[in-house]
């Protein structure tokens, strides 16, 4: 008897857990499949190289879409920001599979909307997992890590963003460019 409870317990413990593992990333709807269902859908990542269209990551691909959505820029900490008079390239480069950049490029690319500084351009380099692009365009900078955000004045490295800011990608760069 003692033997037969353990095999019933088990077998449903199976047979949820299949079901849970079935529905997960395949996108079933609810009660759709059952227990034997398959999944012909792979998951297929997405990773852009070479230069990016900032505008593009945060419409098209829901990891940038949602932080994009969710943050709220710190408006006075960007006041610095909005008085640059001298030209500024900001050049990132970026990961489209790197859980940090699918945090900070979002919110940088909302930071630089609210600034709306033309004095100030910006530059997305997108990389691979080995972190190159085809163009070698990444190559040009030096960097380990990503998302590398680098502040460019006349021709020259003012400053630079690694992985995560340390107060706040608007104080950060606003320390860089003050």
């Amino acid at each position: 008897m003692q033997q037969s409870v353990r095999v019933l317990l088990a077998t449903t413990a199976l047979f949820f857990s299949c079901q849970t593992l079935a529905n997960d990333g395949c996108n079933f709807k609810e009660n759709e499949g059952g227990f034997m269902a398959t999944c012909k859908q792979e998951q297929q990542e997405v990773i852009l190289t070479g230069v990016i269209d900032g505008k593009k990551l945060v419409t098209e691909l829901p990891p940038f879409k949602s932080g994009y959505q969710s943050y709220e820029v710190d408006t006075a900490a960007i006041a610095p920001l909005k008085a640059v008079s001298k030209p500024t390239q900001i050049v990132v480069i970026i990961g489209t599979w790197c859980p940090d950049c699918h945090r900070e490029t979002p919110r940088f690319i909302k930071i630089m909307e609210a600034v709306n500084n033309p004095n100030i351009s910006v530059k997305f380099i997108g990389v691979d997992r080995k972190k190159h692009d085809p163009e070698g365009l990444a190559a040009k900078y030096e960097f380990k890590r990503i998302p590398t955000f680098m502040v460019i004045q006349d021709g020259k490295e003012i400053g630079r963003i690694v992985e995560r800011p340390t107060e706040s990608l608007e104080k950060d760069l606003a320390k860089i460019l003050g």
